[in-house]
């Protein structure tokens, strides 16, 4: 018997190259089938009973999103927030933290985050062993770049850690220019994991830091409007084509500064496809970036397809940093994201306030890991050290209102679990 069936879906999987009406099947976990949708109470087509069968015909059934640029180490530094109340609501079941953690913390991070999340956490080792306990300024002191250190923790760890982390802009690095990338590379080779790269204001510029980075290495903020030499009127400069030739992925990575839809529009045009990520952070997630879906969103008002956009939020990921996420094939963990497809047009903004027409926006209906359906979860208020607008305000009041709403209306016998049964029910 099968524990889940999720019926009647347009299932995109790009992993598997499929776009089409399925019925997606789930035993102990796992994916055990994808089929054709049949006619209703043909029994040919359900050659298997399932304990829970959801309706889900007119909704977009996508394996569970992947986002590559995330910031959970909530509770120990600046950045961080709790993945458990973005993830019921948004599809992610998959969160790559990017560098909030280095050598000192590491372990923090897997035993308070990642082991007991309700969804898969992953990270990438910040170069510096302070990781991003400060709003910034971690590559400033060259003692805590122990590349040694680094990389023991990094062999305590298992499959934990997929990579290195490292922001590279003039805040950050301070007067040490672009040691700190050096040495993040070094780390990078010594692991054989790839090595993301954080770009912004410069100096270093894009031209110093594009030659230092290889094959399978990722340059995130690809769209950002802060450094100087990332895009030309006419395309991408040289540096950055030069990248792109040489492998290196460009990944989006939103954040709250780091995306404008003119430098997005001209990397298109040139034909990069980066992987999408949300650079979600207690500061982005009440906006501008709000969440992945809103993300994929506006990379359909910037020119992709639902289909194209649904693969840079799932599989390309997960292939980038060796995961085995991303995927509705038989026998992949069963993360599965449910989307009703909103038709607009709707007005969605960059960071700068310019404004593309999206043709649709997807809003999560459900999200499953494992085939476990991720139950309502709240969020705490932001630290004090976040400053939000008044309508930034007023949106997150409505939406812990509205969260609270969903358990409280919860009415039937069926939607409680029953911890203690008498004996003989």
């Amino acid at each position: 018997m099968w524990d889940l069936l999720l019926r009647g879906g347009r299932v995109v999987d790009p992993a598997s190259g499929h776009d089409r009406a399925a019925d997606v099947a789930v035993r102990d976990g796992r994916i055990a089938e994808v089929r054709p949708t049949g006619p209703a109470g043909d029994r040919a087509q359900e050659p298997e009973p399932a304990a829970e069968v959801v309706d889900v015909r007119g909704k977009l059934v996508t394996p569970g999103l992947v986002d590559a640029h995330t910031h959970v180490w909530h509770g120990a530094g600046y950045w961080g927030l709790d993945p458990t109340p973005v993830a019921w609501r948004t599809g992610v079941t998959t969160w790559i933290d990017a560098g909030s953690a280095g050598a000192y913390a590491m372990d923090g991070l897997r035993r308070h985050v990642a082991e007991p999340a309700s969804v898969r956490v992953h990270a990438l080792i910040n170069v510096s062993g302070l990781g991003l306990v400060a709003e910034t300024g971690e590559h400033r002191v060259l003692d805590h770049l122990d590349i040694d250190a680094a990389a023991a923790v990094v062999a305590r760890q298992g499959g934990f850690v997929r990579g290195v982390k490292a922001r590279i802009d003039a805040r950050t690095v301070g007067e040490n220019g672009l040691e700190p990338l050096h040495r993040a590379v070094r780390l990078a080779r010594v692991l054989q994991r790839p090595l993301m790269v954080h770009v912004g204001y410069g100096p270093p510029t894009i031209a110093e830091i594009a030659p230092l980075l290889s094959e399978g290495d990722v340059l995130t903020h690809c769209a950002s409007g802060a450094p100087a030499d990332l895009v030309t009127g006419g395309g991408l400069t040289d540096a950055a084509a030069r990248a792109l030739d040489a492998g290196v992925v460009f990944d989006l990575g939103h954040g709250s500064g780091a995306f404008a839809y003119d430098v997005l529009e001209t990397e298109l045009a040139a034909g990069v496809r980066p992987l999408i990520s949300s650079d979600l952070h207690i500061r982005s997630v009440y906006g501008p970036a709000f969440d992945l879906p809103t993300v994929m969103a506006k990379m359909m008002a910037a020119g992709l397809g639902l289909y194209e956009v649904v693969e840079a939020a799932t599989v390309r990921p997960a292939r980038a940093f060796g995961l085995g996420a991303g995927t509705l094939a038989p026998g992949a963990p069963a993360d599965i994201a449910v989307f009703d497809v909103q038709e607009g047009p709707f007005a969605l903004p960059d960071v700068h306030g310019g404004l593309r027409q999206a043709p649709v926006r997807l809003r999560n209906t459900a999200t499953y890991v494992a085939g476990r359906l991720l139950p309502p979860s709240a969020a705490e208020a932001p630290p004090p050290w976040i400053p939000l607008s008044p309508a930034q305000k007023h949106a997150e009041a409505g939406r812990q209102q509205r969260t609270r709403d969903s358990v409280q209306h919860l009415s039937s016998p069926d939607d409680f679990d029953e911890p203690f049964p008498r004996h003989g029910a």
